[in-house]
């Protein structure tokens, strides 16, 4: 986390460094939410556990319509299987899990249309982002636990070779699009869904199979048993399932969104930033 808290420095370092072309400069706020798909949540669209997401960040205009960004964003998301009533055996799996995501990222943006020229853009962005995550969940006596150091499906054990510990500082691929509105020449506010593209199955603790229960029993304690399959703690729940038995999907990655409003304020005199085009009012504006 503090890795990540560090990098939220570096878009407020280029205010800084690019205060001779401060016209193209915008200080960016976003406020939304943060959702999750994956082995506890199935769908592509849902808002069953969505939570408040913030961020921090700065974007340049590299052209009129081309924009580099960069900031810092922080969200939680969560999930339950009792969300999935229409699967029994996700049901009886009973699992539930709970993650802070601290990230960091840099992204090329893209306006369809001329804001010196339009108030009103769709755009889209793409870029590449490091986020730090860590899965927990709560014992029926509401004791927080964090889950990725009681491998759950033997992640590090020596019976299960293939299964290496995940990494909870990863790298991701946001991309997504909005509709951006130009307030006045210098505020901007746009509406913008933003999508994660993971390289890690384990954003929920969930990903392949059930290893054998005595195996983690003996490896990682009986709270280990208990979290990595809590169907026994509903009323006429089934006990622990053989090794083998499909605890999750590993053939699709999880994914994680941020989706809500952008600020960004333009830091410096606007009468340069349209390098020769036209202002809203039709008039050409000069070249420095």
């Amino acid at each position: 986390m503090t890795y990540f808290m560090k990098l939220s420095i570096v878009p407020f370092c280029l205010l800084l460094g690019l205060q001779s072309n401060a016209q193209n400069l915008h200080a960016d706020v976003f406020a939304g939410i943060s959702t999750y798909q994956g082995d506890l949540e199935a769908k592509k669209v849902s808002m069953n556990f969505a939570k408040p997401a913030i961020g921090l960040g700065a974007s340049y205009d590299i052209t009129s319509r081309l924009i580099g960004r960069a900031g810092f964003s922080f969200g939680k998301v969560s999930a339950s299987d009792k969300s999935n009533t229409n699967s029994k055996p996700i049901l009886d799996r009973n699992l539930n899990f709970s993650t802070s995501i601290a990230e960091f990222h840099l992204a090329l943006e893209f306006n369809f249309l001329d804001l010196s020229e339009h108030s009103l853009s769709p755009y889209i962005f793409a870029g590449v982002a490091g986020f730090h995550f860590n899965p927990y969940t709560e014992t029926p006596s509401s004791n927080k636990v964090f889950l990725q150091p009681l491998s759950t499906e033997g992640q590090g054990l020596s019976q299960y070779p293939d299964r290496k510990p995940y990494k909870l500082t990863q790298m991701a691929i946001p991309f997504g699009g909005g509709l951006k509105f130009e307030f006045s020449d210098n505020i901007q506010i746009a509406a913008e869904v933003g999508l994660r593209k993971l390289f890690t199955d384990y954003l929920d603790d969930v990903s392949t199979y059930y290893v054998d229960q005595a195996t983690l029993l003996a490896a990682k304690g009986p709270l280990a048993v208990d979290l990595a399959y809590r169907g026994d703690e509903l009323s006429g729940g089934s006990p622990y399932p053989p090794a083998g038995t499909i605890r999750g999907g590993s053939k699709y990655k999880d994914w994680y969104t941020f989706s809500g409003l952008r600020l960004s304020y333009r830091l410096g005199n606007n009468s340069s930033n349209n390098k020769g085009g036209k202002n809203k009012m039709g008039c050409p504006t000069t070249i420095y």
